[in-house]
């Protein structure tokens, strides 16, 4: 388990600001093989959570990011778990490990592992689960937390849905950042 558990980190370290276009990345292995950026070139909306499977944070929100690409995925929404997590600090977060959870759990978005941490620290994840949001032109439009508590019944701001909500009505995102919580990313 991983129990680097981390206080809220600030959104001042992440490398892009709101607006900035998605870093191209490349060579994410999922349980089909390698995977690139331009393969969701077709979704509207992409929404990248960094996670890992040691996290109870990122365990936690599981069922939720699942339910939300279920909800959103004919309107547009494609997200993507991308796990970069040492796995000789966390055994959990080993490739294998990132494959057998994707079958396990039937995640229905692609879970990636990102061997070298070289994706997370161009995107700027501080933490798991950490998520951003990227419009048709891959510009980033929200930052943060997937919603407001770690437990379902606690939960009483859904931030990424409401952040799916405007784009997809047209709106700027109303609440475009917000702070996350959860564990370290092990580097």
């Amino acid at each position: 388990m991983n129990t680097h558990l981390a206080t809220p980190a600030t959104l001042e370290s992440s490398t892009l600001a709101l607006g900035d276009v998605a870093p191209p990345w490349a060579g994410l292995r999922g349980a089909s093989g390698e995977v690139a950026l331009e393969r969701f070139a077709e979704a509207d909306l992409l929404a990248l959570v960094f996670t890992g499977n040691g996290c109870p944070t990122a365990k936690a929100i599981e069922p939720r990011l699942m339910a939300l690409q279920a909800a959103y995925r004919d309107r547009g929404l494609q997200v993507v778990a991308i796990n970069a997590n040492n796995p000789y600090l966390s055994p959990p977060d080993t490739y294998q490990q990132v494959v057998r959870r994707a079958a396990e759990t039937g995640l229905p978005y692609p879970y990636l592992k990102d061997e070298t941490g070289a994706t997370a620290r161009a995107y700027g994840a501080p933490v798991t689960p950490y998520v951003l949001l990227f419009d048709r032109q891959r510009r980033l439009r929200y930052r943060g937390r997937i919603d407001d508590a770690r437990m379902p019944e606690r939960v009483t701001r859904r931030d990424l849905e409401e952040a799916v909500k405007d784009l997809l009505a047209g709106r700027e995102v109303q609440v475009p950042e917000t702070q996350p919580f959860g564990c370290a990313i092990v580097w």
